[in-house]
């Protein structure tokens, strides 16, 4: 049996403990642990919902397979538990591999085991982590990261991502397919991946015009959106449309278009039986190699490589034709 204790400072965010649990939990020779930092028989959390039965960190002294550092409340205080900290030090010694779930990387970079990694927590939480720990190299972008044997996670749900890929890891794409269908989850998402889905960004951008222009952008992936298109469209010049779409979107227009299309194209590739130069044609990438390079500058893999894991086509070598 592969021991997984999950743990962190309290209160913690209850779906950052309980998604990774779940996906655990259907896997047969997976043990899972939740350990309790202040030796209560219980975990607390954000919810006023108590986590049983929990084992007091004090008594967890064998070997773990996976050390689970789950985020929350208690993390993000900026205040670490001391006697927590220096459990972790100890424990990470004895794991095989080492996971933060959110902005369970706080606790854990403060015990100093995140320094030099390359790390992603929750995106509102980002810029605050760099400040705070300058010594590691925070992505704010995906979904989960290793480096090394220390795994990281983007907020909350993505904690289920995370430890879906670390079934994989360890039994293979397939068993880890089957947790997803158990747990109906909709798509296995790729570390790469985007954890704030600008799909999602357009909906909070603030001027209305600009939210109708991104929605009849992605109606429009096929045509050519060149700055100067969009610019005309809203009746403004390219330079001044530029820097509202900085303001409004935290990206040039050529950024926010390529974004549109890789995740337009992603959810085609997950969703259809479509190939790849299809699918490229579709969101208006022209040809098969310009959506490659596109998603190896926006995801870092390519559109066949996330074809091959993520794709319906049961021939898997077919979707990167």
């Amino acid at each position: 049996m592969r021991k997984i204790v999950i743990t962190g400072q309290s209160p913690l965010q209850i779906l950052d403990v309980t998604g990774p649990l779940e996906v655990f939990s259907n896997v047969a020779d997976y043990e899972v642990v939740l350990g309790s930092p202040d030796g209560a028989d219980a975990l607390r959390t954000n919810r006023h919902v108590s986590l049983a039965p929990a084992v007091p960190l004090a008594d967890l002294h064998a070997p773990i397979d996976t050390l689970v550092i789950a985020g929350g409340p208690g993390a993000e205080s900026g205040r670490y538990d001391g006697d927590l900290l220096a459990w972790v030090r100890a424990a990470a010694e004895r794991s095989r591999r080492i996971a933060a779930v959110c902005t369970g990387a706080f606790p854990l970079a403060a015990a100093g085991l995140l320094d030099g990694k390359q790390v992603v927590t929750h995106w509102n939480f980002c810029d605050r982590f760099a400040r705070e720990f300058p010594a590691t190299n925070v992505k704010p972008d995906p979904i989960f990261l290793r480096d090394g044997n220390v795994y990281t996670s983007a907020g909350i749900t993505a904690g289920i991502d995370l430890a879906l890929a670390l079934v994989e890891e360890d039994h293979g794409h397939q068993v880890a397919l089957d947790v997803a269908r158990q747990l109906v989850m909709f798509l296995v998402r790729p570390g790469g991946q985007a954890q704030f889905s600008h799909m999602l960004s357009r909906q909070a951008v603030t001027s209305k015009p600009l939210r109708e222009l991104q929605v009849w952008m992605m109606e429009h992936l096929r045509d050519d959106l060149t700055v100067e298109r969009l610019a005309e469209r809203m009746d403004m010049s390219s330079r001044h449309f530029t820097r509202t779409c900085l303001r409004e979107t935290k990206m040039n227009p050529g950024q926010f278009v390529d974004r549109l299309r890789v995740e337009t194209a992603q959810q085609l590739i997950a969703a259809s039986d479509m190939g790849l130069k299809e699918v490229a044609d579709a969101c208006g990438f022209r040809t098969a190699d310009a959506m490659r390079r596109t998603f190896i500058r926006v995801l870092g893999v390519t559109a066949g490589e996330y074809g091959r894991r993520f794709g319906r086509r049961p021939d898997g070598e077919q979707i990167g034709k």
